[in-house]
């Protein structure tokens, strides 16, 4: 039997993910917001030299290499578990993550820094809002959710879902 694929859903989220940075950065001024709704849900345009939280090493250029090679053997490493796994939740988990990390890349290599726009409220004990983030975000983000609900939910263990 063949092996489940799953590479569209990578190529998916690159091309979403690139599709509403180039809208982001065309239409939406650095730093501006655009209230979609009264509190809960904002567009604003920020250029994010560090990782994920605004996590920096206080230089753009050290930041830009050290994720940028971060970043390439992230996707090397996700590559090579995504080729060897069977299991179509894993394959699943890994084309998410991989388009990701991806969509991020690319942004990192050309502008030096990730374009993020997406902003939520966030229940106001933990903090304000939740920092701003992009679809690549969101698709790791799935992922690990997966992750999480399998491990809870299902009965044999994540590796051996054939």
């Amino acid at each position: 039997m063949r092996k489940p694929s799953f590479w569209w859903i990578s190529i998916l989220v690159i091309a979403l993910d690139q599709i509403t940075k180039i809208v982001v950065r065309k239409f939406i001024v650095l730093h501006d917001t655009i209230k979609i709704t009264p509190k809960f849900f904002w567009l604003t345009h920020v250029e994010n030299e560090g990782a994920a939280f605004s996590l920096s090493f206080g230089n753009p250029i050290v930041n830009r290499i050290i994720f940028i090679m971060v970043s390439i053997i992230a996707a090397i490493l996700i590559l090579r578990l995504k080729i060897k796994s069977t299991s179509k939740t894993e394959q699943i988990i890994y084309t998410l993550v991989l388009g990701g990390a991806i969509g991020n890349l690319i942004d990192r290599v050309i502008f030096g820094s990730v374009t993020d726009f997406i902003w939520w409220d966030f229940p106001d004990f933990i903090m304000q809002r939740w920092p701003v983030f992009n679809i690549a975000d969101s698709s790791i983000v799935i992922a690990i959710s997966l992750i999480v609900i399998t491990s809870i939910f299902q009965k044999k263990n994540i590796l051996e879902d054939k």
